[in-house]
């Protein structure tokens, strides 16, 4: 069969298998200091450019999280298609370089403008990361590599905290009144998005894979990737979104254009209720374009369709985990801020021991969880659902015990706990829903699958946070508290996904024939 004149065969789980996992882990670190670490300049933030908290939790998921989201199935799709390599090693680069320019900020709006370029930028990696990945290890390893993989997410998101604290209070104490125009948390944003540009050098010499390989199962490569680019994007990029679905007839555009007025109605009743139009213009235009490129590629590609929005178990999966991603990115966004001013802890130690704490639990939590998810996938066909759901209710107690102890000891120990015990849930949940597709539509699952964890975890999650903080009259603790509402949702959603996985992932090729695919 056909493949990429550049796509190399490698032995599955082999050294250079591991070589290529660590240099993506390495990514995947700088992925999350640099869309992290704005929670441990938060405090500095607010008060240079008049913002409150809720204004915190936008600019961290908000204005992040819907452009990742979008961008991420466009960007998705050219990774399934083109070469997977020189699309992370772009993405890096532009991801690194918009981080740096958040340190010139004078305004919200600046700072909301390179948030969203940092998302756009970030959209790149883990459509690429997770095809690479399933390329290059075998099925029985999946989960675990798609782990260590994942747990840069907490090594990446601890080291922003214990970065930018240091440095913020290196460059503040040397330059009490700032020195060349830049104050602390300006010196943080520069100094760990630079270093990104020379990871992308590192990561443009990595070999492509021939997809589909390591699950003997090749898939030829697209005849004109940037066309089936291009046309995602004016499936899901407002107001392209119009036009895609009048070249797909009347009946597309009536559909469209309903769409488009229950989301202008949404996003009306919610700023009057909320008092914050950006917020949820962003968040219901998100979802308003997911829907339109839904839409379009049911017409377009009716078994990646299928095999995504069209299996019940693939969506349990992805909102299940995605409500888990809700509690998670709020508790991100305002823990280090919750630390400062309620427990009155110094920004360098909050960087050392919730950063630290959270890097330990989360990178060890996330292996040990892939681990036991392959174990017991191994012996039963749903094996890595209760895993997932494990991370639903396990760090529940330790939430409330951080949240309420007037200990900063006490408030590090539960943070620790709470970051390992929710991060074993991500390689389970990555890994089925990779196990759910056609090798030459991981990179569409993974997109869909980082829509509920962005749009629905990051978008608002943090601002969730955030509001309910500042409709209290700041008290964070009630803020941050409020996350678990959405928990016995995310349980009764896994219940779901344990009861369908095993049939849905039985049956992948005969559904993707059923629906037109020629395998």
């Amino acid at each position: 069969m056909a493949r990429n004149d550049d796509a190399r065969t490698v032995r599955p789980g082999g050294a250079y298998a591991r070589y290529v996992l660590a240099v993506l882990f390495l990514v995947y670190v700088l992925n999350f200091v640099d869309r992290q670490i704005l929670s441990i300049l938060a405090k500095d933030v607010k008060r240079d450019l008049g913002l409150d908290d809720a204004d915190i939790g936008f600019l961290f998921g908000t204005a992040f999280g819907v452009f990742y989201s979008l961008f991420g199935i466009p960007l998705g799709r050219l990774a399934d298609n083109w070469h997977r390599v020189r699309l992370i090693t772009v993405g890096l680069a532009i991801w690194s370089a918009m981080t740096a320019f958040s340190g010139l900020a004078r305004a919200g709006m600046q700072l909301t403008m390179a948030r969203i370029g940092v998302g756009v930028g970030e959209a790149t990696a883990s459509p690429c990361a997770y095809s690479l990945i399933s390329d290059y290890f075998p099925r029985e390893r999946r989960a675990t590599a798609l782990a260590v993989y994942s747990s840069g997410i907490f090594i990446g998101g601890g080291l922003s905290l214990f970065i930018g604290g240091a440095i913020v209070d290196s460059w503040n104490h040397a330059f009490p009144a700032g020195h060349w125009g830049l104050v602390g948390w300006q010196v943080a944003f520069m100094a760990v998005g630079v270093p990104g540009l020379l990871l992308a050098a590192l990561v443009s010499t990595l070999r492509e894979p021939v997809r589909g390989e390591s699950d003997g199962l090749l898939m030829a490569p697209s005849a004109a990737p940037f066309r089936d680019f291009l046309a995602e994007l004016v499936a899901i990029i407002p107001p392209l979104t119009l036009v895609g679905a009048a070249r797909r007839g009347p009946r597309a555009l009536i559909v469209n254009l309903i769409a488009l007025a229950v989301a202008a109605v949404a996003t009306w009743l919610l700023t009057l209720a909320t008092g914050d139009p950006a917020q949820w213009l962003a968040v219901t235009g998100g979802a308003y374009a997911v829907f339109s490129w839904a839409c379009a590629l049911r017409d377009r590609d009716r078994p990646t369709f299928r095999l995504i929005w069209g299996t019940p178990a693939f969506l349990y999966v992805s909102l299940g985990y995605g409500l888990i991603a809700f509690v998670s990115y709020g508790v991100a966004a305002f823990g280090a801020l919750y630390a400062e001013t309620v427990l009155q802890q110094p920004k360098t130690e909050v960087g050392l021991f919730l950063g630290g704490g959270a890097a330990a639990g989360g990178f060890l939590g996330i292996v040990l969880g892939g681990r036991i998810a392959d174990w017991m996938k191994q012996r039963h066909a749903w094996g890595r659902i209760p895993v997932i759901m494990a991370g639903t209710l396990l760090p529940v107690p330790f939430l409330v015990f951080g949240y309420t102890t007037s200990s900063a000891t006490g408030f590090y120990i539960a943070s620790f706990m709470m970051s390992g015990l929710a991060s074993a849930a991500l390689g389970p949940a990555g890994a089925t829903t990779q196990d759910l597709v056609l090798p030459r539509m991981r990179g569409t699952a993974t997109a869909t699958f980082f829509i509920a964890t962005a749009l629905i975890g990051l978008a608002l999650g943090p601002y969730f946070a955030g509001f309910m903080s500042k409709a209290s009259g700041g008290n964070l603790r009630l803020g941050v508290l409020s996350l678990l509402v959405v928990g016995p949702v995310s349980l009764l959603l896994l219940i779901l996904a344990w009861r369908t996985v095993p049939a849905a992932e039985a049956t992948v090729r005969e559904r993707a024939r059923a629906a037109g695919e020629a395998i």
